[in-house]
């Protein structure tokens, strides 16, 4: 007989609370905050850089692959099922046939959507992964001030009709560029997935907002939820809640207290 308490998913939960509904979810540990605080220093540079971010969305892998992929009973015969033949593992697993959708937002999502593609290949049937790639700019008016993203090139290699789309990209500032990703995918005719879940280190209020307000049904994964900016009735209650005015971003959309311009940091490219 089956063994009930296999049967069903343990499903990771939010670690951190917030009032922004279920497609948030914050995985607010202490190992990961630990190692996210690090990656912030000023004194962090690579190849630590490098070292940590994969650490991170090696752990963010793990929650996504758990929280957003199918999960079904199955039964696999173990190493004793030779010498006990009516015993094996019947429990929960991941089916391999499911189709999943890896997009690289350069430069900064290099890292992140490579180590996602690898390991969703190493979880399911490979046939079944691709990696997309989009070069997304932040377009700014005369005086610096960020206007809007656009899409500068693309490299995609089909429809992603029903399947799950996964963009992993460092910092969830204001939103824009990942909807504008979602947004070229729908224009160009290239079919709607079946769920679409961005993955992040940081996020800050105005992204949250700004993400589903365009589109409601994303479900967002990331380690912090930075909002250094709002106001101390907001500070003192979960996120969220509405309790006062949320803001993390500075005048020049970068994040705060955040980790600096990420994309510049693991590719020591400061322009």
């Amino acid at each position: 007989m089956p063994d009930v308490t296999l049967q069903s998913p343990l499903r990771p939960t939010t670690g951190t609370a917030h009032a922004w509904g279920p497609n948030l979810v914050l995985h607010g540990e202490p190992w990961p905050l630990t190692l996210l605080a690090r990656l912030g220093h000023p004194d962090t540079h690579q190849p630590e850089v490098g070292r940590l971010a994969t650490r991170l969305f090696e752990y963010l892998f793990s929650k996504v692959a758990s929280c957003e992929l199918e999960a079904v009973p199955a039964r696999v015969p173990t190493r004793m099922t030779a010498r006990h033949p009516g015993q094996a593992y019947e429990g929960v697993m991941i089916p391999e046939g499911q189709r999943v959708v890896v997009v690289d937002v350069a430069r900064a999502g290099i890292l992140s959507s490579q180590l996602f593609y690898d390991r969703f290949n190493e979880l399911l049937e490979p046939a079944g992964v691709r990696q997309d790639h989009m070069f997304v700019s932040r377009v700014t008016d005369p005086a610096g001030t960020v206007t809007g993203s656009a899409v500068a090139g693309a490299k995609i290699g089909g429809t992603v009709e029903g399947a799950v789309l996964v963009i992993p990209d460092p910092m969830g500032a204001t939103g824009g560029s990942l909807c504008e990703v979602l947004d070229h995918y729908l224009r160009a005719g290239y079919g709607r997935p079946s769920r679409v879940v961005f993955v992040h280190l940081i996020v800050t209020p105005e992204y949250v907002r700004n993400v589903h307000a365009r589109y409601p049904d994303v479900r967002i994964h990331a380690v912090r939820l930075d909002r250094g900016f709002s106001a101390p009735e907001a500070l003192a209650a979960p996120s969220g809640a509405g309790a006062g005015a949320e803001r993390g971003l500075d005048d020049h959309q970068y994040i705060v207290p955040g980790a600096g311009g990420l994309g510049e940091v693991l590719n020591n490219s400061w322009v």
